[in-house]
């Protein structure tokens, strides 16, 4: 089995922890749904969140949704001019069969801009 790395994000509408646990759930749903995951394929995930958000740990709704076992981390993305606000983003390290070609990176809402290449 390989190790793989899937990219996402999810643009959140306000800074809120209720609704950061809701879209970032929803982010990492997707991120295991299309790439036909279970939490024991999951290596380890890596959080990043834009300076403007601080009300949680992007993190917890992993934790909320059952991910208790798998190693999470949590960090500030750069403070860049322009760039787009109240993005948090992932890279979880997966064990695959699949092909580097066949993961689906998971660009939610708005945050699709950020990586047309890849988002799926």
């Amino acid at each position: 089995m390989a190790v793989r790395a899937v990219r996402g994000a999810v643009q959140l509408e306000r800074d809120e922890a209720g609704h950061m646990e809701e879209q970032v759930g929803a982010l990492l749903t997707a991120v295991l749904e299309r790439n036909g995951l279970h939490s024991d394929d999951l290596i380890s995930i890596w959080f990043t969140a834009t300076p403007d958000l601080r009300c949680d740990f992007p993190a917890a709704a992993a934790r909320k949704l059952g991910i208790v076992d798998v190693p999470l981390i949590c960090a500030q993305e750069l403070d860049i001019d322009g760039a787009m606000p109240r993005v948090v983003r992932l890279l979880a390290h997966i064990e695959s069969d699949r092909p580097r070609s066949d993961i689906a990176h998971v660009y939610l809402g708005a945050a699709a801009a950020l990586r047309k290449d890849i988002a799926q």
